[in-house]
């Protein structure tokens, strides 16, 4: 066997394994979004670019509640919404068109997650949008972007704006729709998620519940800079959660791995 061919199968195995890990995490992802009630029957989407020349990237099967996703069941797709592979399972457009924006400019963020959660819709439909008002909201002092509702994002030409709107963000609140969050991998993508929807939760309960204390603007900067440090390394951001986040799955059903 030549060298050439040797590396070439190499490579080949390589790209699979590192494929089938994405997908196990993925399809964790999805377990967890379950886990923590911000599913919305068989809506939203979390996506996550397979590496590679041409762009494509894996996203759940459109039909399939979250609990239901195993690594095998995703389906891969190009920017066109053309599934790569042998997949029988169709996907959603609305799904495709917010997702390519993101996998198509082959940006640092190759994880993007997006829900309709009663939190994050609530906060989208606020005209402040998210407030200063919790530990967790201070993280995104700077760092949040706002993108206008254009209708079910069905449209290929709203891509170019939601892309210009995000910006360098990690997060984006899609006003009248629901919220967005970015990463390098999952577990970044993910631990945005997880501090963007508490960071929701904590601010409707607070309004319900009384008069908003807003944190002074110094104390925010402050914080943003102490409570996020972690979060912006090389490639660690929200590893150590997710990982300990898988391992509860496999405790209650690791099925999401087949």
């Amino acid at each position: 066997m030549s060298a050439v061919l040797s590396a070439v199968q190499a490579s080949s195995v390589d790209s699979e394994a590192v494929e089938r890990e994405l997908r196990v995490q993925l399809a964790a992802a999805y377990r967890l979004v379950e886990h923590f009630g911000w599913s919305e029957l068989i809506y939203g989407h979390l996506t996550v670019r397979v590496p590679g020349e041409v762009p494509t990237f894996l996203i759940n099967p459109y039909g399939f509640n979250y609990e239901e996703i195993t690594a095998s069941s995703l389906v891969r797709i190009d920017v066109d919404g053309n599934v790569v592979g042998g997949s029988n399972h169709p996907v959603n457009r609305a799904g495709f068109v917010i997702h390519s924006a993101v996998h198509m400019a082959n940006s640092v963020n190759k994880c993007v997650m997006h829900t309709h959660t009663r939190a994050g819709m609530a906060v989208a439909a606020l005209e402040d949008g998210l407030l200063q008002v919790h530990m967790y909201s201070t993280g995104f002092h700077g760092r949040i972007a706002y993108h206008e509702y254009e209708g079910p994002s069905l449209d290929l030409d709203e891509r170019e704006r939601l892309l210009a709107d995000l910006g360098d963000s990690k997060a984006m609140v899609l006003r009248n729709h629901g919220i967005l969050t970015v990463g390098r991998t999952i577990p970044e993508a993910f631990i945005w998620l997880y501090r963007l929807e508490r960071a929701c939760q904590v601010q409707l309960d607070a309004m319900a519940a009384g008069r908003l204390h807003v944190i002074d603007p110094k104390v925010v900067a402050h914080s943003a800079k102490q409570t996020t440090r972690f979060l912006e390394s090389e490639a660690a951001a929200g590893e150590l959660e997710f990982q300990a986040l898988m391992r509860k799955l496999d405790r209650i059903d690791p099925s999401y791995r087949h």
